[in-house]
């Protein structure tokens, strides 16, 4: 390593150390920005980004030591409501727990363990902070920020170099949490709504043409991750984006030919690794990942048959399948289609809904399951009742719903093929949800109780 390479790289770790040194300070005087924090510290893994300080510090017990002291000793718990949503995750971290201590592979469960009672800890424990429209704003505006940090650079680094599945080099070397390529894929397209939402309604920073326009240019790095990774899940986000913004847009023929024209003109620009990948979507038996995720999934159903109750984290480790493929090689009209046998074992899952099904078997299936559907009934509830109301303070309330629930469609579409079942991100995003479902729900409890809050401006129920 040479003298430069060294000290760019303690620059970096001293500047992680300031920046982090400095939220830790402020948040001492403001207890809830522990919870920012926390949230910062478990998207964008600066320990990850650092090469020594930072890696012999708990920043992260640190910060969620900080958050729930700050809740437990300062706010206002009559404030705080548990909902049904909290008791499934707890439900579900208590099973996890006891899938991890009968697991097939007790080494690999107890690593993957280790940071998913983290994710759901935080995911039950955060809705109890949310309990003002600002801190609701607040995590959203965030979590938003943080996944820009690498979006932004994956974005420029597909305009500059045009990327490739596996290629895109985002900030670290690790292929995993958001700088997975498929991740943060499905990621990126699920915060375009709620990027414009907050340059629309933000109240920390107000709506303004600087804040429209970075709001345009984050999501349009936001479209260019999927090419840039290369990600067949990326695309499919994409096209059940556009779908989700036609299907509640009252200008759906205007909004639908400016995709159209949009689509054909960015065509010729799209890099051919791109194309090339997404070329293989229509035929799997021709591409070894396609196949072997549909192998991983006959296993994984064959697998709950004689253990219903999961095999703990991991689980897949125990697969063996074989299969055949079918490559075609030479020039059209001279093509000859050869068949390869294929031998695979210890694949993951490739999937949200399998890795779930696998590990935690049907009851955790189910627990996670219900927690999905429930956040999309509650957040449908909340548009509907809210949809009415385009003016006044709660203006805000129906397109933040919306925002959340297109997010969390496009989420469950990418868990498709995605193994991120305990994404911490993704749980944020739930907690997001029954924050403001909580919110709503003690707002609605104290106009009832006191006539003077009637004058507020809201929908009919």
């Amino acid at each position: 390593m040479t003298k430069a390479g060294a000290g760019t790289r303690a620059m970096r770790d001293i500047f992680f150390l300031l920046f982090l040194a400095a939220m830790f300070g402020i948040a001492l005087k403001r207890p809830f920005l522990f919870v920012l924090t926390y949230a910062y510290i478990d998207i964008v893994s600066p320990q990850r980004l650092s090469y020594f300080l930072l890696n012999s510090i708990p920043i992260s017990l640190l910060a969620f030591a900080g958050a729930f002291g700050g809740w437990l000793l300062i706010d206002n718990k009559r404030d705080s409501r548990f909902s049904w949503r909290q008791l499934l995750m707890l439900i579900l971290l208590v099973w996890c727990a006891s899938t991890t201590a009968r697991a097939d592979f007790p080494i690999d469960a107890a690593a993957k363990w280790a940071w998913v009672w983290k994710s759901l800890v935080f995911a039950i424990f955060l809705p109890l902070t949310l309990r003002t429209r600002l801190r609701i704003e607040a995590l959203a505006l965030v979590m938003v920020l943080c996944a820009s940090t690498i979006i932004v650079t994956g974005g420029l680094k597909t305009i500059l170099s045009g990327g490739g599945y596996g290629e895109l080099n985002l900030m670290v070397e690790d292929n995993s949490g958001l700088y997975e390529g498929s991740t943060i894929s499905m990621v990126a397209i699920a915060i375009v709504p709620l990027i414009f939402w907050l340059a629309k309604y933000g109240t920390i920073f107000r709506p303004s043409r600087l804040v429209t326009l970075y709001a345009i240019a984050l999501s349009g790095a936001c479209l260019l991750i999927p090419i840039g990774t290369s990600t067949r899940t990326g695309l499919l986000c994409i096209l059940l984006l556009a779908a989700l913004v036609l299907w509640r847009s009252k200008k759906r023929v205007q909004i639908g030919l400016g995709i159209a024209a949009l689509s054909l003109v960015a065509v010729p620009f799209l890099p051919s690794a791109f194309t090339a990948r997404m070329g293989t979507i229509q035929n799997y038996q021709g591409d070894q990942s396609a196949s072997t995720r549909l192998e991983v999934w006959k296993w994984t159903l064959d697998y709950v048959k004689t253990h219903p109750l999961g095999g703990g984290f991991d689980a897949y480790r125990a697969n063996r399948f074989e299969y055949d493929t079918l490559r075609t090689e030479g020039l059209p009209g001279h093509q000859r289609v050869y068949k390869e046998h294929v031998i695979e074992e210890g694949r993951a899952y490739h999937s949200a809904y399998f890795e779930m099904l696998g590990e935690q078997g049907w009851p955790g299936f189910a627990i996670w399951a219900l927690i999905h559907l429930i956040s999309l009934f509650s957040t449908h509830r909340i548009y509907t009742r809210y949809k009415r109301t385009t003016a006044g303070a709660d203006a805000w309330v129906a397109p933040l719903a919306l925002a959340l629930q297109q997010g969390h469609l496009i989420y469950l579409l990418g868990a498709a093929f995605v193994g991120i079942a305990y994404q911490p991100f993704v749980f944020m995003l739930l907690a997001l949800q029954i924050g403001l479902a909580t919110y709503l729900a003690r707002l609605k409890k104290l106009e009832e109780a006191t006539p003077i809050f009637a004058s507020r401006t809201s929908a009919p129920a």
